[in-house]
């Protein structure tokens, strides 16, 4: 079961969906392994989460949803995390998008209320394709390669998306075009029977394994006008999504998992050099000292800036987003100091295939490639530091 000593339930609400989360993750911990192994997603999980109603959360409470809060969204991503990392990650990218989509309500009231209502009644999945080759991250500002050529009847769509977490799953993908009738780009909800619409299983990683994160291939796909539900112009500066935070909270869950696995060994392994477990050697107890402190200052981190965020504490769309971006660094960077040191106390047993510790020792890897990138957000704050108006030579 996963752990809750540090969980952030602390409303009735929470704890109902957390008791819920644990059963379904508990039914399916077999599953996580078998994903990994097979590097595909684990269905069984999913199709649980689909049955308790866990996408329908993201869903504005005014249009039949569960309203889900940043805090609560945070708590249960972390949760899932801990027993499947990858589920959590994929799930979390349809959650973060409804919950953006109707914080912001950027489309046409009708197509969302209607997105909204296929999430309600039948827990239709979706996820935003961006991500190109050449472009790389959506984050970095590059223009879309994909293009959207108009027709008669519509548009014409080409290009291949990559790393489209949840691929073979999904109902609906939010595909990123150029169009260069307008020199602008669009977005286009795209449903997945679409002709001409393909998944590439090109996913096979060291980590993640069951993200099913394939490319998108859209060749000649034809769309009704009304399948382009928003033109923006583009721009270099990326939009911040506030539930981006969902990230940070899958990395904390690893390293809460990783923790359990390195307390669960320490107490039961005792070498016939001891007559007693290796939990009462002071390098075991100042390493799992160490673990609980870097778990400890990321939770902390991550539940203040959400709070501060709900609480709209903060004067700018640029003052939270730099304390978001520093959030998903901090928990990332001690995740993996976490996971490292639980390995430490292991040892080698924890690099057995069968062991769980050597896949969250390849999962928390992949912080280092989510948005956003660390190098851009300790520019960011380099930059705020030295504009800041409390420097010692004002």
């Amino acid at each position: 079961m996963p752990s809750d000593r540090h969980g952030p339930a602390t409303t009735d609400k929470q704890q109902e969906w957390l008791a819920r989360l644990d059963a379904v993750l508990e039914q399916n911990a077999a599953e996580t392994e078998k994903a990994d192994v097979e590097n595909d997603l684990n269905y069984g999980l999913i199709s649980d989460l689909k049955r308790i109603g866990y996408p329908a959360l993201a869903v504005p409470s005014d249009l039949g949803g569960g309203g889900l809060s940043l805090t609560d969204f945070l708590a249960f991503q972390e949760r899932i995390a801990q027993a499947d990392a990858a589920t959590a990650l994929a799930i979390g990218w349809h959650m973060s998008t409804v919950l953006q989509l109707g914080a912001v309500r950027p489309w046409r009231t009708t197509d969302f209320e209607s997105l909204c209502g296929e999430i309600l009644g039948s827990s239709a999945l979706i996820n935003r394709a961006d991500s190109e080759g050449a472009t790389g991250s959506p984050s970095r500002g590059g223009v879309p390669q994909t293009t959207a050529r108009r027709t008669p009847d519509g548009y014409s769509i080409t290009g291949t998306k990559r790393f489209t977490s949840l691929a073979p799953v999904l109902d609906y993908f939010i595909v990123s075009a150029f169009e260069p009738e307008t020199g602008g780009v669009s977005d286009f909800l795209i449903p997945k029977g679409t002709q001409g619409l393909s998944i590439d299983r090109t996913w096979n990683t060291v980590g993640m394994r069951g993200t099913g994160s394939h490319d998108l291939v859209l060749r000649d796909a034809e769309v009704p006008f009304s399948a382009k539900v928003i033109e923006r112009k583009h721009s270099k500066v990326f939009q911040p999504n506030p539930f981006i935070l969902f990230i940070p909270a899958v990395y904390l869950g690893i390293a809460e998992a990783a923790r359990d696995e390195a307390v669960r060994f320490a107490r039961s392994y005792q070498p016939n050099s001891l007559n007693h477990p290796i939990t009462s050697l002071p390098n075991i107890q100042q390493t799992l000292g160490q673990i609980e402190l870097e778990i400890l200052a990321a939770r902390h981190f991550l539940y203040s800036v959400a709070g501060k965020y709900e609480n709209q504490e903060f004067d700018s769309v640029q003052g939270w987003d730099g304390d978001f971006g520093a959030a998903k660094v901090l928990a990332v960077q001690n995740a993996l100091s976490v996971v490292d040191k639980a390995m430490r106390i292991v040892g080698i047993h924890g690099l057995s295939l069968s062991h769980p510790l050597q896949r969250l020792y390849r999962d928390v890897r992949f912080g280092l490639h989510n948005p956003p990138m660390e190098d851009a957000v300790l520019r960011q704050l380099a930059v705020r530091a030295l504009e800041s108006k409390g420097t010692a030579h004002d």
